[in-house]
């Protein structure tokens, strides 16, 4: 028996930082996009938008926004986010704006400390959106 392969649709956007390594901004499998971890880069300087966590949190977001909107999808069509973050004593500010870009939309998520991440920036979320 042969299976039917599965059609992917890779996303690519210049509104968010082109991929800094071997990946997708995002990848649709059957009506579900897994969007690749956003670093807060200023997609047109491909730069850091500032050392302060809330507005690496802001642009990280907003980096993940231009990739759904994109594919077709919506804010609210996000059902799980992963939120990597430098040091946990962001976690307060970091949430703030995240309860700020989602209202009362809210998904799954995770919010993990680690130690070290790309570009060495303070915050790095993916998201998971269906439609």
């Amino acid at each position: 028996m042969i299976e039917e392969r599965t059609k992917k649709n890779f996303v690519a956007t210049s509104d968010a930082p082109a991929a800094i390594g071997p990946y997708s901004q995002a990848v649709e499998v059957k009506g579900t996009l897994y969007v690749s971890g956003q670093i807060p880069f200023d997609p047109k300087t491909m730069t850091l938008v500032s050392e302060d966590i809330a507005e690496q949190t802001k642009q990280s977001l907003a980096n993940i926004k231009a990739i759904i909107t994109e594919a077709g999808y919506e804010v609210k069509d996000i059902v799980k986010c992963q939120c990597f973050l430098k040091d946990m004593n962001d976690f307060v500010a970091m949430n703030e704006v995240y309860a700020e870009f989602f209202g009362d939309h809210k998904p799954a998520r995770a919010a993990v400390e680690v130690a070290r991440l790309p570009k060495d920036v303070k915050i790095e979320i993916d998201a998971i959106a269906v439609k």
